[in-house]
Order: structure tokens, then C-alpha cells, then sequence
């Protein structure tokens, strides 16, 4: 299946270490049989943590781990001795991963950068000893703290594709042929509708060994927002896209209405997407003379869009221009 590795979402049973027990111990030492309490305080449990990792493209690696603890907390000793903390307990998720409260559906965070570390659940503290609880009325206090507990949750991890461009358009508008001509990527080109069953990721080289990440998003369909075809489980990766390459087939019924559809979908799913910058091209243009291209033109011209061909190569330089355009266009405005 071409789908088996790839996992982009998975609910797991998380939690965090508790803190050690403080101790209630007292010196005692030759000549000294009554000496004033010394019990340390208890360690801090682990926390979990989620960093970010450039080389995953799935969470396929935790699809099997339902239940992750962290290291709890080691309990105070005798001489002022803080017990040992708990090991953290760091998960190595793909750049895009949103972590979810499976309750509440509430965002706790979300990891975007190679590196970038964020605590999912904080370990508990460690209690305290019952050195702290001495007083002048009070010269051999036996109180001391338990540790505090580690925080349990269930909680979804998400991902969502990060890439500079995202293909958008319904099933065999020629996607994944445009992808596997500008880029290395080789994913599955047939003659059928939803040959691409996941996003399947290419770098695009540019001019002067620039490059730019481009994301097959398999194909929409109408009502796709509520749930048809591969409804929602594809439509949430469009969201981080910097720019939407809207690919429309010149063989297509009714252009203008196919364009439409698919803002439409997009703007139910999230009205925000069409807010993003774009670039419209009509595909497999290979099969037009120039004659009819021009007069598509024409009737086209509201659309601005690009003819091209990934078979010929048509205006395929044109489009990298385009799209290299828009995407400093929008890292202009983020800045």
C-alpha cells in the first residue's frame, strides 16, 4: 500500500514523571544520638518533551507506542541529599506536529523547527525534606512532603505538511506528474483518480542552488469539507503551505467552474486558506495548439493563469519563477 508508512495522526496515553518523597531522617552520628533533622528533598520527575526532527516525515515511529511515561523522581536522603531527578523523556516528532488535549480538542503546542524542543507535560517537584520544617519550637519536625504527581493525559499528535508550495486540485489534474518532473520525488502517476493517497514532499531546485519544498496534496473533491473522498484527512495539510498552486487540466468540462469548486472547498474548510498567496496553472496543455491556447486565454483572463505542461515542459520555468515570487513575497511579509 502506498499509504502503510505514513502516519499523521496518533493518540497516545502520556505521562509525566512524579517528583520523589522528601525524608524524614535525622543525623545521627557517634556521640551525636539526637541530631537535628537532615532529610534531603525528593527529585523532580522527568518531563516529556516533544522535539523537532527534519528527517521524520511521519509519526509512523509511534504509531505502536500507546503509553509513554517519563522517569519518575528519586525519594530525598539522609545529609541534606536531593533525591535524583527523573530523566526527561524527549519524543522525536516531524516538523509540523500540533499536540492536541484528546478531550478538549485544546492546541498545547506545536513544533515547526529542526531542533526546537517544548515540554509537553511538566514533571512533578520533588517534596521536600523535613529539614525545612524545623523551627525554634519545633527541633525534630517528622513532616515531610510527598512528591507531586506527574500529570496523565491522552493526547493527539497531528501532523500537518510544511512545505512552500502545495498542489491543489482535483484527482489526475497532473500533480504528481508536475512533481516528478521538477523535483526527485517519484510518486505513483496513473490514469485514475486518487492515485496519490498521501502528501509526497519534493525540493525544487531554483536558480543560483536555490530550492523551494513542494507538497503533492492528494486530490480534492466537491465536498470534500465534509468529509467525501479523502475529505478532511488531506485538507488540514494545505493549512502550512506558504503558497497554493491551484493545477486545473485543459481537457477540464468547465474551467472556470472546476476553479470555483475548489476555492469553494478550501473556504469551508478553513476561509483563512484563500487568503493565501496563489498561482493558478491549467495542466497537460501538451494536447492544445496554439490557437485554442490563445483563445482559452482570453476567456480565462479573470483566472491570471499560467498554461503549462509537465510532459513538453511549457512555461514549467515561468512557474518556478512564479511560484519563487510569491513565496519571497510572502517570507516579506511574516518578517
Amino acid at each position: 500500500m502506498q499509504d502503510s508508512n505514513f502516519i499523521d495522526y496518533v493518540k497516545i496515553f502520556f505521562r509525566s514523571g512524579k517528583g520523589g518523597r522528601g525524608s524524614a531522617h535525622f543525623h545521627r552520628a557517634k556521640g551525636l544520638p539526637n541530631g537535628g533533622p537532615d532529610g534531603g528533598d525528593g527529585g523532580k520527575g522527568g518531563d516529556i518533551r516533544l522535539r523537532g526532527n527534519a528527517q521524520l516525515w511521519t509519526l509512523l515511529h509511534l504509531k505502536y507506542r500507546k503509553h509513554i511515561h517519563a522517569e519518575d523522581g528519586e525519594g530525598g536522603g539522609s545529609a541534606l541529599c536531593t533525591g535524583a531527578s527523573g530523566k526527561n523523556d524527549f519524543i522525536e516528532v516531524p516538523l509540523g506536529t500540533i499536540a492536541r488535549d484528546a478531550e478538549t480538542g485544546e492546541v498545547l503546542l506545536e513544533i515547526t523547527k529542526d531542533g526546537e524542543e517544548k515540554v509537553l507535560l511538566k514533571g512533578g517537584r520533588g517534596g521536600l525534606g523535613n529539614s525545612h520544617f524545623k523551627t525554634s519550637t519545633k527541633q525534630a519536625p517528622t513532616h515531610f512532603q510527598p512528591g507531586e504527581p506527574g500529570i496523565e493525559k491522552w493526547i493527539v499528535l497531528e501532523l500537518k505538511v510544511l512545505a512552500d508550495v502545495g498542489l491543489v486540485g482535483f484527482p489526475n489534474a497532473g500533480k504528481s506528474t508536475l512533481l516528478s518532473v521538477v523535483s526527485a520525488a517519484k510518486p505513483e502517476i496513473a490514469n485514475y483518480p486518487f492515485t496519490t493517497l498521501v502528501p509526497n514532499l519534493g525540493m525544487v531546485q531554483y536558480r543560483d542552488y536555490r530550492s523551494f519544498v513542494m507538497a503533492d496534496i492528494p486530490g480534492i473533491i466537491e465536498d470534500a469539507h465534509l468529509g467525501k473522498g479523502l475529505g478532511h484527512r488531506f485538507l488540514k495539510h494545505i493549512e502550512r503551505n506558504a503558497v497554493l498552486l491551484f493545477m486545473i487540466p485543459a481537457d477540464s468540462p468547465d474551467i472556470k467552474k472546476e476553479y470555483k469548486i475548489l476555492q469553494n472547498e478550501l473556504k469551508q474548510f478553513n476561509p483563512e486558506l484563500l487568503e493565501k498567496e496563489r498561482v493558478v496553472a491549467i495542466t497537460k496543455c501538451d494536447m492544445m495548439d496554439d490557437e485554442l491556447m490563445s483563445l482559452m486565454k482570453k476567456d480565462l483572463k479573470s483566472m491570471n493563469p499560467l498554461f503549462i505542461s509537465a510532459v513538453t515542459g511549457l512555461n514549467i520555468q515561468k512557474l518556478k519563477d512564479k511560484l519563487w515570487d510569491k513565496i519571497k513575497h510572502t517570507e516579506e511579509e511574516w518578517d
